[in-house]
């Protein structure tokens, strides 16, 4: 099957009817024998190395595909395709349930918290100085019982804190969860709800072969992982819209939508699998209903001190600027970076869900060595990692590198097929070193060093 509207090459193999006869091996492997053939024969089966870019969440996309290492410096100096920072392949939905309510209240409580610290630094400067003075001695002669308030308030909050925490599925990390599971599915059904209706004209049918690719990608991911309680409760439900951005989501009720942009970019049957268990690990792991408790959580918290701000700051112009500072440090501090921890813990269960689907998960670090040179290619800043919610591409796929032992071992543990053909980290190895050599020699024309060829690697 073809992925690339530009060339005509195989990338996928299988048909529906290979994916029967599933095999159960006590709670840790669901295999198919059809689908581990299909997996190893999608393994270089052309004998040459393929790989696509293109930019995540944006339009007018082209894609990259080498055929030999030989061309490679040709086709990158022909590349116009533009990239971006992050690979965002999760819905950036933050809305606290139960549904609608927080959504208005959310706003409410920063007006609310605007207007009283506004109102106490007014009353405070209407006061004249002798009820000034006066106080300010009872505030020092009554601290201790304002210090007993004070921290009888973060005591309150400590144990609402601790007393919210559940453990997380499959990696068994302590995580704050304020909302049930009724409520995100009454706010995924909503959020489904708008996505159908933005893409009810985009939709590609279940005839498409694009379509039958990514069923039967998530259906053998399903299938090879419902062991896992998570991942059997759900119906998986495809769909693909006919968009140009590399992109891909799955809802909390178990919804997954894919973007052709993403199937025009990945390499492989494997790439893709990989992309797409990290999704579905997103939602396993309840991620969504994760994140919008620790926002919740911590919105609560700054009302606190964005009463103080307004409460203190002389004019209103340096309040605006305090208001703009905490945000900020919200933010840089605990938002992305939690973001970025939750990243990282789906591609690592995202890499299980594969290697139990008797992927080749040596392909998943490759992605984001591509997505890299792409964006050195077009000589695009490098930004620090912390002003991402997303790791950058080189860590991320630095990380992948470490998993890959492991998740090699559970594909043993799997009874899957070898892996056939050399390590695709080490084909990409050598087309970059191939790359250099010959940018080296387009600088030097007078050079009379011999080419190396890989092109049959």
């Amino acid at each position: 099957l073809d992925l690339s509207r530009s060339t005509g090459n195989c990338f996928l193999t299988g048909s529906p009817g290979s994916y029967r006869n599933v095999v159960s091996r006590g709670q840790w492997c669901l295999l198919n024998a059809s689908n581990k053939e299909t997996y190893k024969n999608a393994d270089h089966s052309s004998g040459k190395f393929y790989f696509q870019s293109s930019q995540p969440l944006r339009k007018n996309t082209t894609s990259l595909q080498i055929t030999s290492v030989g061309q490679l410096a040709h086709n990158f100096s022909a590349w116009s395709t533009q990239t971006t920072k992050s690979f965002h392949t999760s819905p950036s939905f933050q809305a606290a349930p139960v549904p609608l309510f927080w959504l208005i209240v959310k706003p409410a409580q920063k007006l609310f918290a605007i207007i009283l610290g506004r109102s106490i630094r007014n009353w405070w400067k209407a006061l004249p100085p002798n009820k000034r003075d006066l106080f300010k001695e009872s505030a020092r002669k009554n601290k201790w019982k304002i210090f007993l308030g004070v921290s009888s308030l973060g005591v309150l909050f400590i144990m609402f804190y601790f007393t919210h925490l559940e453990e997380t599925p499959i990696t068994g990390r302590a995580r704050l969860l304020v909302f049930g599971k009724e409520h995100f599915m009454q706010l995924s059904q909503m959020e489904y709800d708008m996505w159908m209706e933005e893409f009810k004209s985009k939709m590609l049918p279940e005839t498409d072969a694009r379509y039958q690719v990514v069923e039967r990608v998530v259906g053998h991911l399903s299938e090879s992982n419902k062991d896992v309680p998570q991942v059997s409760a759900l119906n998986w439900t495809i769909h693909v819209v006919d968009e140009p951005g590399v992109n891909a989501f799955v809802l909390p009720n178990g919804q997954v939508f894919v973007f052709t942009g993403l199937l025009n970019a990945v390499s492989d049957i494997h790439q893709l699998s990989f992309i797409l268990g990290h999704e579905i690990a997103h939602a396993v792991l309840e991620h969504a209903a994760e994140k919008a408790s620790l926002v919740h959580f911590l919105d609560f918290l700054s009302l606190i001190f964005l009463t103080m701000i307004w409460a203190i700051c002389p004019r209103d112009s340096l309040a605006v600027v305090g208001q703009w500072v905490q945000s900020k440090l919200q933010e840089f501090m605990f938002d992305r970076p939690y973001s970025r921890t939750l990243e990282a813990e789906a591609d690592k269960v995202g890499l299980q869900f594969a290697a139990k689907a008797c992927v080749d998960v040596r392909a998943s670090s490759v992605f984001w060595q591509q997505m890299e040179l792409a964006e050195t290619i077009q000589g695009q800043p490098k930004l620090p990692e912390w002003l991402s919610t997303h790791p950058s591409h080189e860590n991320r796929a630095e990380h992948l590198d470490r998993l890959i032992p492991e998740a090699l071992k559970i594909r043993e543990r799997c009874n899957c097929p070898s892996l056939s053909g050399p390590d695709p980290r080490l084909i990409f190895k050598l087309n970059m070193q191939h790359l250099l050599e010959s940018s080296k020699d387009n600088e030097n024309p007078n050079s009379t060093k011999p080419k190396m060829d890989f092109s049959h690697t």
